[in-house]
């Protein structure tokens, strides 16, 4: 079983950065692909990043492409997503995800998913 506990979540302005950071705890972290998903207000829940347990490979929406960025300490057991250049569109609960193999872009290919962190960006 393995545990994530989303933080770093809050209300930004256009144009801001946020980092949210997904700290686990369970079974070989090292081991699990890990992501994030998102889901807006009235909106289905939508990949945003995921990358494999090496960190070696990574994946981006193609909305996020190039302003998030992705990355885990292994050592900490934690995964970051660095966000910057927020736009209100990016306003969403944001969820950490986990899977045994590699890193995916489908939501129901992951077992292990997170309470999720809320992130506001004002016009």
């Amino acid at each position: 079983q393995v545990q994530l506990v989303e933080s770093g979540g809050g209300l930004v302005q256009a144009g801001g950065s946020l980092r949210l950071s997904c700290a686990a705890s369970g079974r070989t972290f090292s081991s699990y692909a890990m992501g994030w998903f998102r889901q807006a207000p009235g909106k289905e829940r939508e990949f945003v990043a995921a990358i494999s347990w090496s960190g070696g490979i990574t994946y981006y929406a193609d909305s996020v492409k190039g302003r998030f960025t992705i990355s885990r300490d292994n050592a900490k057991i934690t995964v970051y997503l660095q966000m910057n250049s927020l736009k209100p569109e990016d306003t969403a609960v944001y969820y950490c995800v986990a899977r045994r193999q590699v890193p995916t872009i489908r939501e129901n290919e992951y077992d292990y998913w997170g309470q999720g962190t809320q992130v506001t960006v004002s016009s």
